[in-house]
């Protein structure tokens, strides 16, 4: 960046050697003429300007453009890595339009300011220094007629400059609004169909367009008052150096030379200085607020930890662990149980009781607030997420899946793994049954989300995952939730071949899924309700005993 600056000061002052030139042929002609001897020196000269001004557009674009590109695709790629390092609680603070807009359109932004606007400004601001120096010390009287405008002209910047930036930060929240209301609009719109209710959603998103351009209109009559205000001033400056060269030359103070080459002098010396004010207060504003955008992300605290495991075996410990989000609600209570290695155990509970956020807990999405969750006994606190998270397979209940063929959704779960080792994956997760009924087969595209899929064919493709990568541990968010009664059956028959001598948390809702679990651990209100064997619970006829009856009795019911 430092080259940027250099070059756009070298190029301003560079353009002041026309001037010089025409100030010696002004000088000859008022003597009597171009001697023969400096005609070659006038034509030399003018050559010589032009290359040195062509040569220093080239030093001021290449040193400026080359240098931000590099520089933005260094930020891009710092975001992108600082999301993938900091915990969830940042995104549960953030949605997902926001987010794009500061990676892509707040970077664009800023790579566009420093590519044009921000090396100009400081180029014309120092070269204009240098410039006013020497003429200073050639005539200061016609000097001081010439740049008083300058202070004064940025003076009314400076104290506009409040105003502006509230005005930009408005801007600013309505697109991210607008945003986030367009993607929302896009990603809802079968319900939106389901429920007529297009009409009602496209007039709130109207107005929200409406506002973005309200608040977009009033930023930029904003910026043009004072714009326009400071460039009235500078091109005051042009009329005193008329009338106190006017005064001086009257008073026999200055020669007629001296006043025609500061009349050509302020016509050239504040052009860069209009072309920067022109752009140079939105965009000095718009980046500030985009660069604390940024900085939001890049001074979010990560999750550190050390990249050596230390665990003996793979029992997951909950000791009187505490939990709340960004809310403040407190999610977990003092909850405490063992998730044995070799031992399926089910989290069940009513909804909102805790369960896929013990989940998410044990893989360190979020830190927990009290307590100590441990893995072989290895407190997970200190463990680097990435390391810990090579212990887990897991399977969401809402799959992700990507926009690209079905053998690579698979590979995901292991990148390095062989095609032999996908289609194995993918049979043990029945995902032969649809696969083969596709035109490429597994080199068919899914589309984005596996949108050309069904909810069921895109859990298969999940659970696939989570058996190419066969880790240690496996958590299982309603992994067969959108499975048929057959498919789900064959999916059990698989998992129990994937759970062998493994940690299994499975979360469900359906008691047939975990029926056949070694431990039962309810979760109601945050807390540990009770835990233990199916059958024991049974017994006990406590919560999950009731659970276990209003669920029977539905299924007759709809028989």
């Amino acid at each position: 960046m430092v080259k940027a600056f250099l070059a756009c000061i070298l190029h301003n002052i560079s353009m002041m050697i026309p001037v010089i030139l025409l100030y010696n042929l002004v000088s000859d002609l008022l003597d009597g003429g171009i001697p023969n001897g400096k005609i070659a020196f006038y034509i030399g000269g003018i050559i010589l300007a032009l290359g040195i001004i062509c040569f220093t557009y080239y030093l001021q674009y290449n040193a400026t453009f080359f240098a931000t590109y590099v520089e933005s695709g260094v930020r891009r790629l710092a975001l992108a890595e600082k999301l993938r390092k900091i915990p969830l609680a940042f995104f549960g603070k953030k949605d997902l339009a926001d987010l794009t807009n500061v990676i892509m359109g707040d970077c664009a932004s800023l790579e566009s300011g420093l590519s044009h606007w921000v090396p100009e400004l400081i180029g014309s601001v120092v070269s204009t220094l240098l410039i006013a120096v020497g003429i200073f010390i050639f005539n200061w009287k016609m000097a001081l007629a010439s740049l008083w405008v300058l202070p004064v002209s940025f003076g009314i910047l400076i104290l506009a400059s409040g105003s502006m930036r509230k005005s930009e930060r408005k801007v600013n929240a309505s697109q991210v609004s607008c945003s986030d209301g367009i993607q929302e609009c896009l990603e809802a719109m079968k319900d939106l169909k389901a429920n007529n209710a297009e009409q009602e959603y496209l007039k709130g998103l109207d107005e929200k367009i409406k506002l973005v351009e309200k608040q977009t209109v009033f930023s930029e009559l904003t910026h043009a008052v004072y714009n326009t205000s400071a460039r009235m001033v500078l091109k005051i400056g042009i009329a005193t150096t008329v009338l106190a060269g006017g005064m001086l030359l009257a008073s026999g103070q200055i020669t007629l030379l001296t006043f025609f080459a500061f009349l050509i002098l302020v016509s050239r010396v504040y052009d860069p200085l209009i072309a920067a004010l022109d752009n140079l207060v939105a965009v000095m504003m718009m980046l500030n607020i985009q660069c604390r955008r940024m900085d939001e992300i890049l001074s979010y605290p990560e999750q550190g930890g050390t990249d050596r495991l230390t665990n003996q075996g793979y029992d997951i410990t909950f000791e009187n662990v505490g939990f709340s989000y960004n809310s403040g609600e407190t999610v977990l209570k003092d909850v405490s149980f063992t998730a044995k290695q070799g031992e399926v155990t089910a989290l069940v509970g009513p909804s909102g009781g805790g369960k896929t956020t013990v989940s998410r807990l044990a893989a360190r999405f979020w830190d927990i607030q009290k307590g100590k969750i441990s893995v072989g006994g290895m407190d997970i606190s200190e463990i680097d997420p990435e390391t810990l998270m090579s212990l887990y397979s897991i399977v969401f209940q809402d799959v992700t899946l990507f926009n690209n063929t079905i053998m690579e959704n698979i590979r995901l779960g292991r990148k390095d793994a062989t095609d032999e080792e996908v289609l194995a994956a993918a049979r043990l997760a029945n995902v032969d049954e649809f696969a083969a009924k596709l035109p490429d087969g597994y080199r068919s595209m899914i589309g984005e989300n596996g949108c050309e899929l069904s909810g069921g064919e895109r859990q298969r493709i999940s659970i696939a995952r989570a058996f190419l990568k066969n880790a240690p541990i496996i958590l299982m968010d309603e992994a067969t939730a959108s499975l048929d009664v057959e498919n789900e059956t064959l999916i059990q028959e698989s998992l129990s071949r994937l759970i062998e001598n493994k940690t299994v948390m499975i979360i469900a809702h359906r008691m047939r899924t975990v029926a056949g679990a070694d431990k039962i651990v309810v979760l109601a209100d945050g807390r540990v309700a009770e835990q233990g064997h199916p059958d024991m619970l049974l017994k006990k006829d406590g919560f999950y005993a009731r659970m276990v009856r209003l669920q029977t009795q539905n299924q007759e019911w709809v028989m």
